[in-house]
């Protein structure tokens, strides 16, 4: 069992950070890879990107927004309590290298996972320009935290409550058009936001890298649950990713197979909330 240390609520009702003791987990992670956690015996497992790793405090950090009976269940434990389990780090780390000028594009609690991976290429010496947004500003998360690892840092919702008015695509374009040496673009956030991300950059010829949400049980390319096609062949997130190159990826399938137990989770979740009120 894993001890939850600290609980930060980021978004009041919708997305939380805990932070857990688990060294031997925090001694091997890296930025891009995930866990996945059991809440209680009877519970489902479901995988969730390490935000931060520290080594020396052996604690793991994870950032997870309240969508579901698990993520609901996940929230109501407190500081002193136990998660049943927790197996990690899994998945291929990101590939981090020096490349110049980098882009790290996330869109809601995407923003959670982009974080270490854009402190990564920071510290590997590139110049990183940093586009976060959301909805509205009240879900905005990780914006002085990203702040302080990029060069520069744009900040965009959808109603205009806060930074520029519009998507992060507005703003990738314009930075696309007005710097014309971009070495890479890493984009992470909600399936539709990836998938225009990677159609825009695909027009200016910018390598892009995405991060992939599929549905995942065992997290060892065993069952196949999380199964994408990319490049025309079919590939496992939990094994194979889960990044992948977005100009690649078969977006409208993911999307499909994501909505494919919509109707089971919103029972779930009606039968979770009538138990606990």
């Amino acid at each position: 069992m894993f001890k939850i240390l600290s609980k930060k609520t980021l978004v009041q009702g919708k997305v939380i950070l805990i932070r857990v003791d688990a060294p031997y987990i925090a001694k091997k992670a890296k930025p891009g890879q995930f866990i996945i956690l059991r809440v209680n015996e009877q519970g489902e497992r479901i995988p969730l990107t390490i935000a931060r790793a520290d080594t020396q405090s052996g604690t793991i950090d994870l950032i997870f927004q309240v969508v579901g009976k698990t993520t609901a269940l996940l929230s109501t434990k407190n500081p002193g309590e136990y998660i049943q389990d927790l197996v990690g780090p899994l998945g291929r780390p990101t590939h981090i290298e020096k490349v110049g000028k980098v882009i790290c594009v996330g869109g809601g609690t995407g923003v959670a996972v982009l974080y270490p991976i854009t402190r990564g290429y920071k510290e590997a010496g590139n110049y990183v320009i940093s586009i976060i947004g959301a909805r509205t500003k009240g879900l905005l998360i990780l914006e002085n935290e990203m702040k302080e690892i990029s060069d520069e840092l744009y900040v965009t919702t959808d109603d205009g409550s806060y930074g520029e008015k519009g998507f992060v695509t507005d703003v990738l374009r314009k930075t696309l058009d007005n710097k014309k040496d971009i070495g890479l673009v890493v984009a992470i956030g909600p399936v539709p936001m990836m998938k225009y991300v990677s159609l825009l950059t695909k027009e200016y010829g910018v390598p892009t890298v995405v991060s992939l949400n599929s549905i995942m049980v065992d997290g060892t390319g065993m069952c196949g649950a999380c199964r994408v096609t990319v490049g025309g062949k079919t590939k496992f997130t939990c094994v194979d990713g889960p990044e992948f190159d977005g100009h690649q990826v078969d977006f409208d399938e993911l999307e499909k197979r994501l909505s494919a137990y919509e109707q089971e989770e919103r029972l779930s979740m009606e039968k979770f909330n009538c138990t606990c009120g």
